[in-house]
């Protein structure tokens, strides 16, 4: 969390959020691991959500994923709420839209810190409050041929 720091690798960086993105191309865990790299960083937690083949005891065929026009935007204002509650030191996020198959990518998250706590903390806040406040949606297919709608925020 914020607080007082001892060397100044410990503070937040001055720009900290290095990509964001939505998307409707495949996602790569290479590109964000690298945009959070960083010299002063210790700990760096990358989280990659993934599209399984099953949702509450249905086997999903397939999903969708939509979002609002304003989605980058909310975007934005939850990695800047990461950075300034947390002592970034780079911050990535991106976020599929369209049709994915099991197993594609839909979402990636990284942050780095000075240390390795710091980093799991704000890169469970940043998966956490994307899937809350950014307006996403999920259309799922299941295999009975029945379909869902999963809001996101």
């Amino acid at each position: 969390m914020a607080g007082t720091y001892s060397h100044p690798g410990e503070q937040a960086a001055q720009d900290p959020i290095r990509l964001l993105a939505i998307r409707d191309t495949p996602l790569s865990v290479d590109e964000v691991f690298r945009a959070v790299g960083d010299g002063a960083a210790g700990g760096t937690a990358l989280f990659v959500g993934t599209v399984r083949n099953h949702d509450g005891g249905a086997d999903v065929d397939r999903l969708g994923y939509s979002c609002h026009p304003s989605a980058e935007d909310e975007l934005r204002r939850v990695a800047e709420k990461v950075a300034a509650d947390f002592p970034v030191r780079a911050l990535a996020a991106i976020h599929r839209v369209g049709d994915l198959e099991v197993g594609d990518l839909a979402v990636v998250v990284a942050v780095s810190c000075p240390h390795r706590g710091e980093a799991f903390e704000a890169c469970r806040r940043l998966i956490d409050d994307l899937k809350h406040q950014v307006p996403i949606w999920k259309h799922q297919t299941f295999s009975d041929g029945t379909e869902e709608w999963v809001g996101a925020c």
